[in-house]
């Protein structure tokens, strides 16, 4: 494509001054949304407007300098900040739910019984990092874009949370019956020395999480799109492999790549400062991320799906498989 290029700098100037026109480049003619195997120079325009309402200095040629052309309507072209309000919103934009930070809106879904799109993240990002019985959410919570931490208001509401998979923390708060009774008795001589002071028994597990996952409504189907920021539409899924390249957009460090270099890993992810979880089945890869690209949908050079990112550290990123997000989920793309 030599010669495309020779002639792209030829001609550049001039059909930038032509009106509509918003961009000009070098790539693969395409016929409906199908790219073929032809080179063509890629007039860019904000919208197409019909041949007969255009005077004929007004026309982009067929061909220039014999070269094939061909006009793309791409509409008005903006910078794409994540942490601002986006509407449509699209996987790679700040999320959350109404009582945390901010996360990465993943991607959009499809419920595997009634269809219906759904957001795809973490629990932690959707969730609240609930186990399911700890209060911290609920059915129909408010999810927001964008999450709260970057600005997020009730105004910013575009989804309700549907469902989750708890997260099993280490350790958790005790449900047996005897330990709540021997808390309560001692809590009353506590009361009577250091009021503000209570006791509590907490349980210690090795119980691993595989995922943490969930799912929110839209309010409607406007509100959300379904292509990753930088990265286009999701073209299936795939499997990951130890060395395979894999990719993430997320919300903190956008669009990030390496290779995946441990597979079936259980380890311990810290929570928070007081809090600790085990996971198994855990891919990890040596691509950047930082806190507030959790969530976000890691995929292959296809742009099929391999996992779904939810921590790391200064150097790797840890993502759950996504055929586990898939099944426990009970969702598909």
């Amino acid at each position: 494509m030599e010669k495309h290029y020779r002639v792209l700098d030829k001609v550049r100037e001039r059909m930038l001054r032509m009106p509509n026109v918003v961009g000009i480049g070098v790539g693969h003619k395409r016929v409906g949304m199908t790219r073929t195997d032809k080179p063509a120079i890629i007039i860019f325009v904000e919208k197409k407007v019909p041949a007969a309402n255009l005077r004929r200095s007004q026309k982009v040629p067929q061909k220039i300098d014999g070269l094939d052309t061909d006009v793309v309507e791409i509409g008005r072209v903006r910078l794409l900040d994540r942490v601002m309000r986006i509407r449509p919103a699209l996987p790679g934009s700040s999320i959350g739910h109404y009582k945390i930070s901010a996360g990465t809106f993943g991607a959009l879904v499809k419920d595997s019984k009634t269809g219906e799109k759904l957001i795809l993240s973490n629990n932690h990002i959707l969730a609240n990092a609930s186990n399911g019985s700890d209060g911290r959410a609920r059915a129909g919570d408010a999810i927001l874009q964008p999450g709260p931490h970057d600005g997020g208001k009730p105004s910013d509401k575009i989804a309700e949370l549907v469902r989750f998979i708890p997260l099993i923390r280490t350790p958790q708060q005790s449900d047996c019956p005897v330990a709540a009774g021997v808390a309560g008795i001692g809590n009353r001589f506590i009361r009577l020395l250091r009021p503000a002071y209570e006791m509590r028994f907490y349980k210690y597990t090795r119980d691993t999480n595989i995922v943490d996952c969930a799912v929110a409504r839209p309010l409607n189907d406007g509100l959300v799109g379904e292509e990753l920021l930088e990265l286009g539409p999701v073209a299936g899924v795939g499997e990951a492999r130890e060395g395979m390249w894999v990719q993430k957009s997320g919300r903190t460090t956008g669009v990030t790549s390496g290779l995946v270099t441990a597979m079936g890993v259980t380890l311990k992810v810290n929570l928070s400062d007081d809090e600790s979880a085990w996971f198994s089945d855990q891919v990890v890869a040596d691509v950047m991320c930082q806190p507030g690209d959790s969530g976000s949908l890691v995929i292959d050079q296809e742009n099929k799906a391999v996992g779904l990112l939810f921590a790391g550290s200064d150097t790797h990123c840890i993502f759950n498989r996504i055929q586990n997000v898939l099944n426990l989920l009970e969702i598909e793309f």
